[in-house]
């Protein structure tokens, strides 16, 4: 997966919006205002990407355990968050299965107002 393809497959999901709250390097994802992806620029051009991304803490410590590549969330909660470094033992597949697993939490932790109006959108 390649800058571009990360891009494209988080803008593909519902109500996401791109930001960068913090500074100009570090890009982030959201839905409903919630952030669940996060990566700095400057890393996919040094050659050495990683992503932001919420988990369920349980799980989080499954992955921490089952891949090199995942660690506790850098410069975030190391409860529920992971920094999952790209070219190493975790398949693109799995990265998306992870975004999705970050999106969905944040979905699901949205109010339910909210929920309903990004459904409608969405029509």
């Amino acid at each position: 997966m390649n800058i571009q393809q990360l891009y494209e497959f988080c803008l593909s999901k519902k109500a996401v919006t791109e930001h960068f709250p913090f500074d100009e390097d570090t890009l982030v994802f959201k839905v409903g205002g919630k952030m669940f992806c996060l990566t700095s620029l400057k890393e996919w051009e040094k050659g050495t990407p990683a992503l932001n991304l919420k988990c369920d803490p349980e799980r989080a410590e499954e992955l921490r355990a089952e891949y090199d590549a995942i660690n506790p969330g850098f410069h975030m909660s190391k409860t529920h968050w992971n920094t999952v470094d790209f070219n190493n033992d975790v398949s693109d597949k799995m990265m998306c299965e992870l975004i999705n697993h970050s999106y969905d939490l944040v979905y699901k932790s949205l109010t339910k107002k909210l929920r309903e109006e990004i459904e409608k959108e969405a029509e």
